[in-house]
């Protein structure tokens, strides 16, 4: 069962980042410039630490969002999706004319359980 998913136009975004750019990480920002949106960097170009909560991996790249952030979406299951336009970030995909964004839904009840058991 996964918390995060990932589009196929997303997917094919992310190949194209990852042969251009090697291995890549996603993080879910918390608001200061982009609102919260998933954003991606080359693998070591962002710092993590114990406060970052990994979510899972979706087309071979790791997803992390901030402990704080994760509060308000812990009851969610996440889909990674691009659209054309200019996020106001860092993120690779940006020079592409795209920006990722998130659609959320609740988790299921089954989800829930699966989720919080551990």
């Amino acid at each position: 069962m996964k918390r995060v998913e990932i589009t196929d136009k997303a997917a094919e975004v992310v190949r194209q980042l990852k042969a251009k750019h090697g291995d890549l990480i996603f993080h879910q920002s918390g608001g200061c410039c982009d609102g919260s949106a998933p954003m991606i960097f080359e693998k070591g170009e962002m710092y993590l630490d114990d406060s970052d909560v990994h979510l899972g991996n979706v087309e071979g790249v790791d997803f992390y969002m901030h402990q704080d952030q994760f509060e308000y979406w812990k009851h969610t299951h996440l889909t990674v999706d691009v659209t054309e336009g200019r996020g106001a970030s860092f993120s690779l995909e940006i020079p592409l004319g795209l920006r990722f964004l998130i659609h959320s839904r609740l988790l299921t009840e089954e989800e829930s359980l699966f989720f919080n058991s551990k």
